[in-house]
């Protein structure tokens, strides 16, 4: 479905973001992996077994809160048919309890993720514009972009679902819309994939609540979610527009 495609992938040395590159590469597409830290992407994916001298990958560093850095990257590359935002921006105090959360702390992980969220799609559409080939885009949400927190399976966990991370996420899968609507344009589609939680070596208390709320999986591995995220890059998808896929084993029913 990917063989000789080219995609850009934001984030590429997250979780996500490097496992998704890898799987990319595996299918016999081109990845063009940009990172706001280029030396930590290329050892996780050389740690996910990607040979990053493979005429198969391009390394670029990319802080998508940087303007002019965003701009230049899109006004040099080619050839490209679609993208995947995997990227995470936050500050340091991102994650605090809801009571806990200032003003301050609230509106800079809005404007860190969400604003950067929107300068990425906005310069993949002005990509489609100028280039006038079929693009697909990914936003990556969340099932709490979809859902209310289960504020319970926190409990007697030193976690918590953060406040801005449900404002984010729920505001990216309008946004996608907003971009598929503005374009409307069946040569460039703008969709989401929302995965429910993802192992990352969570506490044992959590990861046995969270896992009564699904069918049986519980937390998702990386490899659940890479599959929507590849149909929706792929042809296959090719009318799928403005739509959301939800890979939770039936956490939101």
């Amino acid at each position: 479905m990917l063989k000789n495609k080219k995609f850009l992938v934001a984030g590429a040395g997250g979780l996500l973001g490097s496992k998704l590159t890898a799987a990319l590469i595996a299918d016999g597409a081109h990845v063009i992996a940009a990172d706001i830290k280029p030396n930590l992407m290329t050892e996780r994916l050389a740690q996910q077994g990607v040979d990053v001298e493979s005429a198969s990958l391009t390394c670029v560093a990319l802080d998508l809160n940087n303007v002019s850095t965003v701009n230049a990257l899109f006004a040099t590359i080619n050839g490209v048919d679609g993208a995947v935002n995997c990227s995470y921006p936050r500050n340091k105090r991102y994650g605090a309890k809801f009571f806990d959360v200032t003003l301050a702390d609230f509106n800079e992980n809005v404007s860190l993720h969400l604003g950067s969220s929107f300068l990425f799609m906005q310069q993949c559409a002005a990509y489609f514009k100028r280039e006038q080939t079929p693009f697909s885009l990914v936003n990556i949400s969340s099932i709490y972009g979809v859902v209310a927190p289960k504020f319970e399976v926190y409990a007697n966990t030193p976690m918590t679902m953060p406040v801005e991370y449900a404002a984010i996420k729920s505001a990216l899968l309008h946004l996608s819309k907003y971009l598929a609507s503005y374009v409307a344009d069946s040569g460039f589609r703008s969709n989401s994939v929302s995965p429910g939680g993802i192992f990352d070596h969570q506490p044992e208390q959590f990861l046995e609540e969270y896992k009564k709320q699904t069918l049986g999986k519980g937390m998702l591995d990386i490899s659940d979610v890479l599959g929507s995220i590849k149909f929706l890059l792929s042809d296959h998808a090719r009318y799928v527009n403005g739509q959301n896929i939800i890979v939770d084993d039936g956490f939101s029913l």
